[in-house]
């Protein structure tokens, strides 16, 4: 019962942002997530790095300010293309604080975690609020999560009822195939929804969810963003594992840690920007 108030707790408050929500709200909204997830995955991080027998030199206030700007820089008033500047300035400051204080085994290790730990999840989230604010922004974010939850949610209850064949028992034992292949029809069954929801609404005028792209787009999109999701949640299995841990925290009830919700989403919405920038670039028309 937790996991199914929280899941819609949380449904109900992303699907107001997305449609009655500003610009500013979804950002902060966003970078507040971010913040928590990555909180998370210091503490990951660190029992790893224990297990071996060495200490995590990762300063919180570097995280939490490297965060932060990662979503600084996607408001209107600053270029997007100041997020590589800024990232380089972050992983040098970091490498200076580690290089005087860490010991010298620990140096690169602990500046490339660092590192990671905002292209995982800082940047991937910063692109929510720049999906939204595109011309098509609201639809295309909704596609976004819609793709994303429905594939989780045919996963997990098929999965368990009927599967059988496991899909990476190294990273995540209680995947299986059937539960995969589940979640991908789950998305593509949510994505014809979305679609006809939107015809519904463009016939009263309403052009809120029109989607203008050939259905068959519209499903293979569906279908690259929930292999990405899959393959997001399978990472996060991969560095859980590797720290000795089932779940990044206990920040949601009924279903562990911030990380644990959005591991799938870090990986699907860069897909999804990545897959409009190729839209653009060879004049496949607009989502």
């Amino acid at each position: 019962m937790k996991r199914i108030l929280t899941a819609l707790v949380l449904i109900a408050a992303v699907f107001a942002l997305i449609f009655f929500g500003k610009l500013w709200m979804i950002t902060l909204f966003a970078a507040i997530v971010a913040e928590l997830a990555c909180y998370e995955y210091l503490k990951l991080a660190a029992v790893g790095a224990e297990s071996h027998g060495a200490k995590l030199r990762i300063p919180l206030w570097w995280m939490t300010l490297g965060t932060a700007l990662a979503f600084i820089v996607t408001l209107p008033n600053f270029p997007v293309d100041e997020q590589l500047p800024v990232l380089s300035a972050l992983t040098l400051i970091l490498f200076a604080w580690n290089g005087f204080r860490s010991p010298l085994i620990q140096v690169l290790p602990d500046t490339a975690q660092g590192l990671f730990g905002l292209i995982w999840i800082a940047y991937p989230l910063t692109l929510v609020p720049l999906l939204w604010k595109q011309e098509d922004g609201p639809a295309l974010v909704l596609f976004l999560m819609v793709c994303v939850w429905s594939g989780d949610i045919a996963a997990l209850y098929i999965g368990k009822a009927f599967g059988k064949h496991k899909l990476a028992p190294r990273l995540s034992p209680g995947k299986t195939w059937e539960g995969a292949i589940a979640s991908i029809a789950g998305s593509l069954l949510a994505a014809g929804l979305v679609i006809w929801i939107g015809d519904l609404l463009t016939a009263r005028g309403n052009l809120l969810l029109h989607i203008t792209e050939p259905i068959w787009q519209t499903l293979l999109l569906a279908a690259i963003l929930n292999i990405a999701a899959q393959l997001g949640d399978l990472l996060e299995s991969a560095v859980k594992r590797g720290a000795g841990v089932k779940d990044s925290g206990t920040m949601l009830p009924g279903h562990g840690g911030i990380l644990d919700r959005i591991d799938a989403l870090l990986l699907a919405a860069p897909v999804l920007w990545f897959a409009l920038i190729l839209k653009d670039h060879f004049d496949l028309g607009r989502f």
